[in-house]
């Protein structure tokens, strides 16, 4: 059985093992595929494994031999999952790996616009605390988080770890859901209509997936209906938010700041409007990286194959 992996740098940048994976078949590891070698990479292959290279409709034509697709991730936006279903292609995510590292990473990005800390150490070791007629100094005002309230729009297994740690900030906590579950509820987690949670909340975190539903759903009008100073954190994906008209709010002073761990097109393009606007934080892509994480990944995709080839196919998207 011929094993294609067509991206695994970003999973494994060489901290990592693939051994697991070969015992399972006759393995070959691309670190990157341009897409236009994508059907002369897979050839003849049985099992592909992809994170962000696409596998299309043409590339599974192509591909006759192909009886599983593994997606490195647990967005599955880049298989057309429902022509391989056609096919009767199974094809699997990886649904839980990343799940403390990236509520973890949201209150990383919360906290740097709190407290502007690699500012502040810079600043000190530039010489300026030393030079300072008082105790301490600060350039930006300091946020408590204790009292506010948080927006988490999406409320799967990141959005509710991420209210979890929204609580031990002594924070309450507002949920927009399409599927609420009342069970999740107390005394500081309450689920709220859309236009509620941005009325209300001092941050919104997006934790949904991307669809038509929900592709731009920060925008000028739901901005509009934000507080004014309120903070956004988007460590889920770019299309939801529109950001041109982020960029407006952040530079007209209705919007305090943003951090962003994703954008509309990655890697970013240069001319990325966001790039040149100095309250938002823009990092690449990297909530998921933790190793820790990253292992589990590995692990789970591995698991993924084994149940296949036992014929108890799990975490299946398209069947």
């Amino acid at each position: 059985m011929k094993i294609i992996v067509l991206d695994g740098y970003a999973l494994n940048p060489g901290d990592l093992s693939w051994n697991d994976m070969a015992q399972l078949g006759d393995l070959i590891v691309y670190d990157r595929v341009e897409n236009s070698e994508i059907m002369d990479k897979i050839d003849d292959a049985e099992i592909i494994f992809t994170n962000k290279t696409p596998i299309t409709k043409t590339i599974i034509d192509s591909c006759p031999n192909i009886k599983f697709i593994g997606v490195l991730a647990t967005g599955y936006n880049v298989v057309d999952v429902e022509y391989a279903a056609s096919k009767n292609i199974p094809v699997c995510n990886i649904p839980t790996y990343g799940t403390a590292a990236v509520a973890q990473y949201v209150f990383a990005l919360l906290l740097e616009i709190c407290h502007n800390v690699k500012h502040h150490s810079d600043v000190v070791k530039a010489g300026r605390w030393s030079n300072c007629k008082d105790f301490c100094f600060w350039d930006y005002p300091l946020i408590e988080l204790a009292g506010k309230t948080m927006g988490i729009i999406g409320f799967g297994r990141i959005g509710q770890n991420t209210a979890k740690i929204a609580k031990s900030f002594g924070m309450s906590v507002l949920v927009y859901s399409n599927h609420a579950n009342k069970d999740l509820e107390d005394e500081s987690i309450k689920y709220a209509a859309f236009d509620k949670v941005l009325s209300c909340s001092d941050v919104i975190s997006l934790h949904c997936p991307l669809s038509d539903s929900t592709r731009e759903i920060i925008n000028k009008e739901s901005i509009a209906k934000m507080k004014n100073g309120a903070i956004i954190i988007n460590t889920a994906r770019g299309p939801l938010i529109n950001e041109k008209d982020l960029k407006d709010a952040l530079e007209s002073g209705k919007l305090y700041g943003a951090a962003l761990d994703v954008v509309s097109k990655e890697p970013i393009e240069k001319d990325n409007e966001l790039l040149g606007v100095d309250n938002c934080i823009i990092t690449p892509h990297i909530a998921w990286g933790p190793k820790e994480a990253r292992q589990r990944l590995m692990d789970i995709a591995v698991d993924n194959l084994k149940h296949f080839i036992k014929d108890t196919p799990t975490n299946v998207v398209n069947m």
